[in-house]
């Protein structure tokens, strides 16, 4: 049931708008059956959210209260709506953030665009790579060396060509075919 406007709760919204950060503090328990009933109800129709608790969920929409909202509250139904609101941002982001453990989360990719990205710091999945490169050294020795030489040793086009005894233009047409394979091969295109 809805707890009606109360002078005291409309007194700690007024607070709240004029800056006091404290008034938070008094006008959650007076509002939290209230916050509780909405997150309820925002939980059932997130199933996926399963694991998340109501109280869990009340909890965090204070802290983003606390944190992110500078604003004022008209009355008790428009802060309940923007509770509610950050309730919401909340079962998104929890979401989001499990479709992406389902895809393999924290997990290091290669984009092989160019070895300077690896050099620039952007993460690598060694294990995959090092499976592919040795499919790839299978079904063509030279890719595979290109590649070695490119990606794990930072040479340029013009040193790995040295190295090898090809021309530089043969590097070229082996690296980008064998960054294509490796693409394929990593990302599951193949």
């Amino acid at each position: 049931m809805p707890i009606t406007d109360s002078p005291e709760i409309d007194a700690l919204l007024a607070k709240w708008g004029e800056g006091d950060r404290d008034a938070l503090r008094g006008l959650i328990p007076l509002l939290y059956d209230e916050l509780r009933r909405v997150a309820c109800q925002q939980l059932r129709r997130a199933p996926s959210a399963r694991t998340l608790q109501t109280t869990a969920l009340v909890h965090e929409a204070y802290l983003r209260l606390h944190q992110q909202f500078r604003g004022q509250f008209q009355n008790k139904s428009h802060f309940i709506a923007i509770c509610a609101l950050l309730m919401r941002q909340i079962l998104v982001s929890y979401e989001r953030d499990r479709r992406a453990a389902k895809r393999g989360g924290g997990l290091n990719k290669c984009t092989l665009e160019d070895v300077h990205a690896v050099m620039k710091g952007q993460p690598v999945d060694l294990l995959d790579l090092d499976r592919a490169l040795t499919e790839l050294s299978r079904l063509d020795s030279e890719q595979g060396r290109i590649v070695e030489l490119r990606f794990f040793g930072g040479f340029s086009i013009e040193e790995t060509a040295e190295v090898l005894g090809i021309s530089p233009a043969t590097v070229k047409r082996h690296w980008s075919t064998a960054r294509i394979w490796l693409y394929q091969q990593l990302s599951g295109e193949a």
